[in-house]
């Protein structure tokens, strides 16, 4: 199997986000509060909470993985940087924009910070499309 060596970039990304994984830990453990009728919320607040903590952990995952390719494309610069942190910051934004806008007490929509998971969406878009072409270029 050959070896996997990252970048000094890409280990540094890395390292980070691996620390975020504990943020990702205490929301599952603040929604095992919420499913035991701890924390009252509306059914809205419990779906945003479910899919905010989804999203934060499959994005942190696909994250990691981004950043082995990443290396693998050649990229430098901006495009570089961009397929490093498209997917990471997506995940830090989706998962935010989730959580912040389902704050308050008996809410039933979401507030304007709903714009931070379409932020998320073009962060990640434009991760993997430029990820993905790079792969292809190489």
């Amino acid at each position: 199997m050959p070896e996997v060596t990252l970048s000094a970039p890409s280990q540094y990304v890395a390292g980070v986000v691996l620390l975020t994984v504990v943020t990702i830990e205490f929301g599952g453990w603040f929604l095992t509060t919420v499913a035991r009728g701890r924390v009252p919320m509306t059914e809205f607040q419990r779906a945003f909470a479910r899919a905010g903590h989804a999203h934060a952990g499959v994005l942190v995952t696909l994250g990691l993985v981004c950043l082995v390719l990443a290396d693998a494309t050649g990229l430098t610069g901006a495009l570089g940087w961009l397929a490093r942190l498209g997917v990471p910051a997506a995940a830090v934004l989706v998962s935010a924009g989730f959580f912040l806008s389902s704050l308050g007490r008996d809410v039933h929509r979401p507030n304007r910070l709903i714009a931070l998971v379409w932020l998320g969406a073009l962060a990640l878009a434009g991760g993997v499309v430029t990820l993905g072409t790079g792969l292809l270029a190489a």
